[in-house]
């Protein structure tokens, strides 16, 4: 008997996914919870494991092909007679391959593009209706080029029309035939697709604004030079500086709330929690989980939770649900090697706080001219939300706590 393959609950919001990569091929021994196939989602990669011990007899979506929740993605078979079943069905996959005298191939073809608009589904149909944006009017992302539900939300939320959905797929100029043979096209990620269009969208909603300011890192550094081996010794993590910023950060957001807020519809929301996102750069791409209740924890807590993140980043286990709620987002160009840069918000946050590298620069203290650890910080921000007194007096604080870290056990 085959025990079907079929994709999961992805998340909040996430109606499909991308075939990323087949671990095991038709005929291969599986074991029952073992890694089969990686999917790609707007928002993580995610792992299906096997839901049963036996052998893989047939992979029904391909690599490349997007697929929706529930979906099948193969079968296992049990034990011996699925590898005997495997060989059989293998021709009779490739035999339509082997066959292809069906000319009929280009009228389809045509087909789905005139059928897309009515083929989108009734829960497309009825946002169109009620919203009256023009399912025609927003660029699909479903296979062949269907509407999903997701696209229409994300058009309705941003005002789209036919001519914001049609700006980011204006046709490449041709490259000359000598340079077309040394380029190579890849087809980008659910991920990278996304982290694309919401930069753009936050660009065309938001009223954003950066404000500048540096700060002295001495006493900092020599909080962290003095205690990290005591503190690592005693919490089991490394003493960084983003503890330190995270904390600065959540009492100039008490400070200033109007930062830690953000718009809905004709209403502003203000949020008494604090939930920091941390942008952490991986190879597939930029994603920011978020640090809970930021506001409760020591800056141990706020390590700790940040190295984890950094381990499951890295190896690819973040979960959807790590990376939901944010209200205000921190990102540290700095390890890059980065002077100064001016951050895209994170939609539908108010602010972001860029950090850059350390760099010692001459300063004038007190009429003398000295040498100091300077770092530049910037945070851009909605000023459709915040005002500009607002956002500079948000930066000034962040400033001063960092430059006196005894204001952070004084709660001054």
């Amino acid at each position: 008997m085959a025990t079907e393959i079929r994709v999961p609950t992805l998340g909040e919001s996430v109606t499909e996914a991308t075939i990323g990569k087949w671990f095991k091929k038709p005929g291969d021994a599986v074991k029952a919870d073992e890694p089969l196939v990686e999917l790609e989602t707007d928002k993580v990669t995610v792992e299906v494991p096997a839901p049963a011990a036996g052998v893989l007899s047939e992979i029904v979506a391909k690599d490349g092909e997007t697929v929706g929740v529930g979906a099948l993605l193969g079968a296992i078979a049990e034990g011996a007679a699925g590898a005997a079943a495997a060989p059989a069905a293998a021709p009779k996959a490739e035999a339509p391959k082997a066959a292809p005298a069906p000319a009929p191939a280009p009228a389809p073809a045509a087909a789905p593009k005139a059928a897309a608009a009515s083929a989108n589904g009734p829960a497309v149909d009825r946002l169109s209706a009620e919203s009256g944006v023009s399912a025609a009017a927003v660029a699909g992302s479903g296979k062949d080029g269907r509407v999903t539900k997701g696209d229409m939300l994300a058009a309705i939320a941003t005002g789209a029309t036919a001519a914001v959905a049609a700006a980011p797929v204006a046709v490449r100029a041709p490259s000359s035939a000598d340079d077309a043979a040394r380029e190579e096209r890849v087809k980008m990620t659910k991920l990278r697709q996304t982290i694309a269009r919401r930069l753009k969208d936050a660009q065309n909603t938001a009223a954003m604004l950066t404000t500048f300011n540096d700060v002295d890192m001495t006493a900092v550094m020599a909080l962290r030079a003095q205690f990290k081996d005591a503190f690592e010794k005693k919490h089991g993590t490394k003493l960084g500086f983003m503890g330190f910023f995270t904390k600065a950060v959540i009492a100039a957001l008490k400070d200033i709330p109007a930062v830690n807020a953000e718009i809905d519809g004709q209403d502003l929301v203000y949020k008494n929690y604090y939930n920091i996102g941390i942008a952490v750069g991986t190879e597939k791409g930029l994603v920011v989980p978020v640090v809970r209740d930021a506001d409760l924890l020591s800056v141990s807590g706020i390590e700790k939770a940040i190295a984890g993140y950094g381990r499951k980043a890295r190896d690819g286990k973040l979960g959807i649900e790590d990376m939901q709620g944010g209200t205000f987002t921190i990102t540290n160009g700095g390890i890059y090697g980065s002077l100064m840069s001016t951050p895209i918000l994170n939609a539908p946050q108010s602010g972001i706080l860029g950090m850059h590298r350390i760099e010692e620069r001459p300063v004038a203290i007190k009429g003398q001219v000295v040498i100091r650890p300077m770092m530049y910080l910037a945070l851009s921000y909605d000023h459709r939300i915040v005002d500009g007194r607002e956002a500079v007096t948000f930066l000034v604080r962040v400033k001063e706590t960092l430059e006196d870290p005894a204001r952070l056990v004084l709660d001054l």
